[in-house]
């Protein structure tokens, strides 16, 4: 895979925060500003923003590894990660396989696995994508985003959302669906260490308001926060509620709690 570049703003203690499938590390640039005492890294995963797609299939699996070795070239331990969808599944590769980079945790609107139904559809948009470029993945995308009074009132969020979803590549899409489509984390979940905030919109679909629930029963002492009214991009909808937990939970003093 083509190596992504890792952008730093501020100072502080290391925050990265990866960005889910379709936008890029700007989706970050109005809560990074907001998150002062911090360093906030970001990138773009391959396929997305100024990163290309990799030339063969890839597995969520080597986006964690090629993470590491970002973070294992810029000297940097002991990371507060926080990772929505896309970015929360490798979120918990990382943590789960390199404990030592990892301070904390944040897993937001993700899952450890797919159900079948999704999984088919992730097989669906691979060959969409590339036979019909990415206009008519916009409305279905902005539906599971946003809730529908954000859609109608023109949240800002929504049209930079209806944007990315235009300029994304089809292929780096396509390449990043096939990950999504085979991952299972499952076996990797109980590995996790790192102390754990889970995020999810209240109204979220269902694959994802499960997986919240039971990520959060599965790993010991983890906190869950409820965003709402927010769907899928509860971050962006709810920029002030996400920060708020976020930050509470990275200030916490856990003392002899930390697992």
């Amino acid at each position: 895979m083509s190596a992504p570049v890792l952008h730093s703003e501020g100072e502080g203690e290391p925050l990265l925060l990866l960005h889910p499938l379709v936008v890029d590390r700007r989706v970050w640039d109005g809560i990074a500003a907001e998150l002062p005492g911090f360093r906030v890294l970001t990138y773009d995963f391959p396929g997305h923003g100024e990163t290309p797609p990799p030339s063969r299939p890839t597995s969520i699996e080597e986006h964690a590894e090629q993470l590491a070795a970002m973070l294992d070239a810029e000297g940097l331990s002991g990371v507060h990660v926080a990772g929505v969808s896309l970015g929360g599944l490798v979120a918990q590769v990382l943590a789960a396989t390199r404990p030592d980079l990892v301070a904390s945790l944040a897993i937001v609107d993700a899952v450890a696995t797919y159900p079948e139904p999704v999984r088919q559809q992730w097989r669906d948009r691979q060959v969409s994508a590339r036979e019909q470029g990415m206009e008519h993945l916009v409305e279905p995308t902005l539906a599971l985003w946003f809730t529908a009074s954000a859609r109608e009132q023109g949240h800002p969020a929504v049209e930079q959302v209806r944007r990315a979803v235009l300029e994304m590549d089809p292929e780096g899409y396509a390449r990043t669906c096939e990950s999504l489509e085979t991952v299972d984390l499952t076996a990797l979940v109980p590995s996790i260490s790192a102390p754990t905030l889970v995020v999810c919109g209240e109204d979220d679909a269902p694959p994802f308001t499960e997986a919240a629930a039971d990520l959060a029963a599965r790993l010991p002492g983890a906190t869950i926060v409820w965003l709402a009214p927010a769907r899928h991009a509860g971050v962006l909808e709810q920029p002030g509620q996400f920060r708020t937990a976020l930050l509470e939970f990275l200030t916490t003093d856990r003392g002899d709690a930390q697992r």
